[in-house]
């Protein structure tokens, strides 16, 4: 198990983490529904009541958080473990949000893309361009599921597009050091597409056999399911790994470098913070922690990060 120092304990489902300059960490509680920020010394402070299920979050070129909440879930908690099951009773669809991190004002930029409403929002990362990309997971019900996809859309709120659909739920999104490549991870598939960026918000289509027009980095195989990412700044694409409770560290070209075990089965999200960047903050969700742990490569500094 890797060297872990626990940050803070007794999170809500945390996910989303985003490491500030002040040493800071702010993440989302998706089952208690909030943007919240942990103090270097583990004191949790909300910052903002979202409702429904906030998921992804990033700091935009305005120093605003951008989120993007799933819509809310029902839980399960057994065993010491919290989970999400099925949608919340009172779901009506996710929506992309803008949060002024002085005043917690929340604001809606979109709900929809043309004729398709946003099921699940997940994960987002902003390019250099001022946009960002984002995943919509889908939602799962008892005997069905909606078809996931990618988007890009500006800070203000104008314009929004698809960028590639469909996908079987798809979650963690980054962009490579080059800001050519953005990659989604898929969680049920356990499966690591890359798109080609020829422009803001379009992708090359590489065709059949894929439905979506990326291209297979890496399936990881066996029972394991993929969720959030980061890209280290070598380029590698670090990847929350469900079920075996690690980070899978995968190389541009489909290796599996390493996997670095947490020790939790939940383990969703990972963001790089510190001076040097070579601090990983895990979220370690089923039991409610942000943990820290030293990392060999240097992470790769997000556009306006900090």
């Amino acid at each position: 198990m890797s060297e872990q120092r626990v940050v803070a304990k007794g999170l809500r489902f945390p996910e989303g983490p985003v490491a500030m300059k002040d040493g800071s960490v702010i993440l989302v509680e998706i089952e208690r529904q909030t943007i919240s920020r942990v103090t270097p010394d583990g004191t949790v402070s909300v910052l903002c009541k979202t409702g429904g299920g906030p998921n992804g979050l990033a700091i935009g070129p305005d120093g605003a958080i951008y989120v993007c909440n799933n819509g809310g879930f029902q839980w399960s908690e057994e065993t010491g473990f919290l989970r999400p099951v099925l949608p919340a009773l009172d779901y009506k669809g996710g929506r992309i949000e803008r949060v002024d991190p002085a005043t917690g004002e929340l604001r809606v930029l979109y709900g929809r893309c043309g004729d398709f409403r946003l099921n699940g929002p997940n994960d987002i990362v902003f390019d250099t361009h001022g946009g960002f990309y984002f995943s919509d997971l889908g939602k799962s019900r008892e005997r069905d599921r909606d078809h996931g996809a990618v988007y890009y859309a500006t800070a203000d709120g104008t314009r929004i597009v698809q960028v590639a659909a469909p996908l079987f739920t798809p979650n963690g999104v980054g962009l490579s050091p080059d800001g050519k490549t953005l990659y989604v991870a898929e969680t049920e598939t356990a499966r690591l597409w890359a798109f080609d960026l020829t422009a803001p918000g379009v992708a090359k289509k590489h065709g059949f056999p894929s439905p979506h027009g990326g291209r297979l980095v890496h399936g990881i195989g066996g029972l394991v399911r993929f969720d959030s990412l980061a890209v280290d700044a070598e380029g590698n694409i670090c990847v929350a790994t469900l079920l075996t409770g690690c980070i899978s560290v995968i190389t541009p070209d489909g290796r599996v470098k390493r996997q670095v075990m947490t020790g939790d089965m939940f383990t969703t999200n990972i963001c790089f913070g510190g001076a040097d960047l070579r601090t990983a903050y895990i979220t370690l969700s089923g039991r409610g922690e942000l943990v820290a742990v030293p990392w060999q490569e240097a992470g790769l500094r997000l556009n306006y990060e900090g």
